[in-house]
């Protein structure tokens, strides 16, 4: 199952974790454990945003896979899920 996570980190949280040192550890030690297929990083709505393309096995992931936003960053966590361009056209031939 294919998902687009949308982690909007809380400003002071994350300042402080950037200010510690250690936000670029915990971002590679995220894209180790969730593999995702895409990942971006940058401003929206003003907020510090990650954008994480992420293809699940089971549902049972999305648990796991918002944690570290939630615990370390005090994220708004987002997961919708998402087609890529193959799935598209699965889901359109069997229209």
């Amino acid at each position: 199952m294919r998902v687009m996570l949308k982690a909007t980190l809380d400003t002071e949280k994350s300042n402080e974790v950037v200010r510690s040192g250690k936000m670029p550890e915990l971002v590679k030690e995220t894209m180790e454990r969730l593999r995702p297929e895409a990942a971006y990083f940058g401003p929206l709505g003003g907020r510090r945003t990650c954008l994480l393309v992420l293809d699940l096995d089971d549902s049972s992931q999305i648990a796991p896979a918002g944690e570290p936003f939630f615990t370390q960053l005090g994220a708004e966590v987002e997961i919708t899920p998402v087609m890529n361009a193959e799935d598209l056209q699965k889901g359109l031939s069997q229209l």
